[in-house]
């Protein structure tokens, strides 16, 4: 990626690719980040980031306000930690060989892990627990939906990616973060339709979201609660 800066835009330029329009995404983490069609020089690109100055302000505005919103949560009991959508309080136990288990409506973390490793350690026993969980649950989805696509991928993994959701390489190898499991069933789904339309589409042109809608028709209600709660969906 190239740094830019068009007065007091600064944003990151991607590699053109085959499409016909400019793809301008303000990215979890705030960055903004633009991939032009192929052939477009840097002066062009800036020429339409600063045509679209209004839009970036106002969604960026919206991202700030969204984000403030992101919950810190601390390891003690009672806390509430996501799973699939519900909130379910931590318990520190004793008695218990697993890291990390969700038994009768809690999540029941080992106490050793606290004591011996502190926030570090128990964050990484919530991770571990949501990548096994998400790698089960997300690949049984993607081979529920790859059919309904008319694509297949070639593998799936689910590990940390950054302020990324998902990708999807051009071999089709799916890649999901361990926060999705957080989020309802039918939003993980939605990432899962939104990865695999894109072995169609590597854009998010019309034609990638006419893909989207043909197997999700109220793809728009789960994006758009995505976009309200993603912050919220963190350790």
């Amino acid at each position: 990626m190239n740094a830019r800066r068009v007065r007091d835009i600064d944003y990151q330029l991607l590699p053109g690719a085959d499409r016909k329009t400019t793809d301008i995404v303000i990215e979890r983490n705030g960055i903004i980040v633009v991939r032009p069609p192929l052939n477009y020089s840097p002066e062009q690109v800036d020429a339409i980031v600063e045509s679209k100055r209004l839009w970036i302000y106002r969604n960026l505005a919206e991202w700030r306000d969204l984000n403030a919103t992101s919950v810190i949560r601390e390891w003690v009991n009672g806390e509430t930690f996501l799973y699939l959508g519900r909130s379910y309080r931590l318990s520190l136990v004793n008695q218990q060989t697993e890291s990390l288990k969700l038994k009768e409506g809690r999540f029941c973390l080992n106490r050793k892990i606290i004591d011996g490793g502190g926030a570090d350690a128990a964050k990484k026993a919530f991770e571990a627990y949501y990548v096994e969980k998400g790698l089960q649950r997300i690949s049984e989805r993607v081979n529920y939906y790859a059919p309904k696509t008319g694509v297949q991928a070639s593998s799936v993994k689910v590990r940390d990616m950054g302020f990324r959701w998902a990708s999807c390489s051009v071999s089709g190898a799916l890649n999901f973060h361990w926060k999705c499991m957080m989020a309802p069933a039918k939003i993980i789904d939605y990432i899962i339709v939104h990865e695999l339309c894109h072995m169609h589409c590597r854009n998010h042109s019309e034609a990638f979201w006419n893909e989207v809608d043909k197997v999700m028709p109220d793809y728009q209600e789960r994006k758009e609660w995505l976009r309200k709660n993603g912050a919220g969906l963190t350790l």
